[in-house]
């Protein structure tokens, strides 16, 4: 399979985007050239190499790194192995490259970082969905706590691992925190003027982080209310006070969010469970590319 067909389509990750993130990545790995590939690899070697997985993962972003080599060289092939949303084993090769060894060697660092970066959080995320016990509608999200500049690839990763996504930006959405409760004079205040101002098409989401201010964001109205840092005794406590409740507003829960914790977040009712280490906190996997080179 060839790196377009593994490209995410246009409605997952925007090509424009996509294009953005490489030609920053490419330009700030380049900015003086690949001195060591002038000094001592011959203008005419060939290259080819092997992605191999160095431990299991979830992949995401495989087409990505094709993406990369192309934008360096459009004559370098790039053939996929395993596709996004793939669970792999140690050993496994994920894709094949072959082309100017020049070309493979300027391009590779950049195709590791982000490939290694998205498949960690892919993997992570995998984990904290895998810890939900079948049947329950809890779901994992993510959060904005991602790499300035490659929120775009992050997300995706998070879906590749089943994960679903927060609101991408700040206006994709009402969220009330602390301090714009603090600003606007209460969790009522700020919710009422929340629902006078924002479009029919958005949700009014509040943030609280005791009990009473719970209370009043159910009476205010919310749609969605954030539990921040409560315990599951706490969690549970409050959602017992809207059961049976028409609407119900979603339940969220933020905030010392534990692998080991899913199962009883889960069995309390909470509705999502958003995770800021899923972008935040997750490793760079270890993904090798092995190359032989024929002059």
């Amino acid at each position: 399979m060839s790196y377009r067909d593994a490209l995410p389509s246009p409605a997952e990750l925007s090509p424009i985007e996509l294009d953005r993130i490489i030609d920053t990545a490419l330009a700030e790995d380049l900015a003086a050239g690949d001195v060591t590939c002038r000094a001592c690899v011959p203008r005419e070697a060939v290259a080819f190499g092997k992605f191999n997985a160095r431990e299991p993962m979830i992949l995401a972003g495989v087409g990505v790194a094709g993406a990369v080599f192309h934008r360096v060289d459009p004559t370098v092939r790039f053939s996929v192995h395993k596709k996004d949303r793939t669970a792999v084993n140690k050993g496994d090769v994920v894709a094949v490259v072959e082309g100017s060894a020049h070309s493979v060697l300027t391009g590779e660092r950049v195709a590791l970082n982000l490939l290694q970066r998205m498949c960690g959080t892919a993997t992570r995320t995998g984990q904290f969905v895998e810890a939900i016990p079948p049947g329950s509608r809890t779901r994992v999200t993510d959060t904005r706590k991602t790499t300035p500049g490659l929120r775009a690839l992050e997300r995706y990763a998070v879906r590749c691992g089943g994960g679903i996504n927060h609101r991408n930006d700040l206006g994709a959405g009402v969220l009330i925190k602390d301090n714009h409760i603090i600003v606007a004079g209460g969790v009522r205040q700020a919710i009422e003027m929340a629902r006078a101002f924002a479009p029919h098409t958005l949700r009014i989401e509040c943030e609280v982080d005791r009990e009473e201010y719970f209370d009043e964001a159910v009476a205010a109205g919310a749609d969605v209310i954030m539990l921040d840092n409560f315990d599951d005794d706490q969690a549970r406590a409050v959602i017992a006070k809207i059961e049976g409740r028409t609407p119900r507003p979603i339940i969220e829960i933020s905030g010392g969010v534990t692998l080991e914790r899913m199962p009883k977040i889960a069995a309390i009712g909470v509705d999502v469970v958003s995770v800021g280490s899923l972008t935040h906190g997750a490793r760079a996997m270890d993904i090798g590319l092995d190359l032989d080179v024929r002059a």
